[in-house]
């Protein structure tokens, strides 16, 4: 099975799925941006990548409107070098359109992210040879007046439902990119790895989230990162800084 096919039925499992309060939509990128995401997995996803770097789910500035984990528009625009149409989706939230690569706000978690990728490997054709990057989970969620709701902030059915089709999603692709090393980029990603991949010969590590809604990561994301990576041996040697 392929990671498109793997992506692919993830899609369609999620598409099944109803949120209530406090969700009023529930973007699904997969759908509307899943061209982008398509390029994204067919240029940069392949077996055997060292470590897997797992964030949560899409911001709605970011995945929410290109279809790229933490794709904040400028990185997939000019680093990644992915282009495409983005559709509008059959519900949108008044206060989060979805403008997709014309989007003009940048989410501050993809700047930090795919920033120090470019700083630190140079192209993005370097990086992937060394990292992928995924989410747990492709849905963005939305409040009414417009806020980011994360996963653990749904009601316990709705919840426990989504943690079996990602979690079951993770395992498919760990399985498929066969990496030696998942490291959630945060505490839940971290939490929901460890639950998904019982069992599989992967080691498990987390780094500190970029948002900006963490004053950690706001004090120096970046140096934070470089640490905690070269702790867990996921820099290649003659990309350590001193």
């Amino acid at each position: 099975m392929s990671a498109l096919a793997i992506v692919e039925r993830l899609r369609k499992r999620l598409d099944k799925l109803e949120f209530g309060a406090p969700v009023t939509v529930a973007y699904q990128p997969l759908d509307y941006a899943g061209a982008l995401t398509r390029q994204y997995l067919q240029r940069f996803a392949h077996p055997n990548v060292p470590t897997l770097l797992l964030g949560m789910n899409p911001g709605p500035f970011g995945m929410a409107q290109t279809g790229i984990p933490f794709g904040e528009v400028r990185a997939v625009k000019e680093f990644l070098k992915l282009s495409g149409t983005v559709q509008r989706p059959t519900k949108e939230h008044a206060k989060r359109p979805i403008l997709g690569l014309e989007c003009s706000r940048s989410e501050v978690s993809g700047r930090r992210l795919w920033g120090w990728a470019e700083r630190r490997f140079g192209s993005a054709a370097e990086f992937f040879e060394h990292f992928f990057v995924w989410n747990w989970c492709p849905l963005a969620f939305l409040g009414a007046s417009g806020a980011n709701l994360t996963p653990d902030r749904l009601p316990k059915s709705e919840r426990e439902e989504l943690e079996v089709q990602c979690d079951r999603s993770l395992r498919e692709m760990v399985e498929w990119l066969r990496p030696t090393l998942v490291v959630g980029v945060g505490g839940f990603a971290h939490k929901r790895a460890l639950a998904a991949l019982t069992g599989l010969a992967v080691r498990h590590g987390t780094i500190l989230h970029p948002s900006p809604a963490s004053p950690a990561a706001n004090r120096g994301w970046e140096s934070t990162i470089e640490r905690q990576l070269q702790d867990l041996g996921a820099l290649p040697e003659d990309r350590r800084r001193p």
